[in-house]
């Protein structure tokens, strides 16, 4: 019974809920179709799929450490601006 207790699979609708973003996007991070964003592991039941909470926790957690901070290159417009 304890095991079946951690076994909680989430829908995608729930997956968008919990990262504050749509279905749609959802549906493209689970097929891979984002651009530097690895595809969230999901299982296929017919046409539905379903994300399991602990993978869901995994991969946020793995995309998280893979980000750099990215450092914003100033405008040269704006640069050129404050030599006047």
């Amino acid at each position: 019974m304890d095991r079946l207790a951690e076994f909680d699979l989430l829908t995608l609708a729930e997956v968008a809920k919990l990262l504050h973003c749509s279905k749609a996007h959802i549906c493209n991070a689970v097929a891979g179709r984002l651009a530097g964003c690895p595809a969230i592991p999901a299982v296929s039941l017919g046409r539905r799929k379903l994300v399991r909470r602990a993978s869901l926790l995994l991969w946020i957690e793995r995309n998280e450490q893979a980000v750099t901070p990215a450092k914003i290159q100033a405008s040269p417009v704006r640069d050129a601006a404050k030599r006047a």
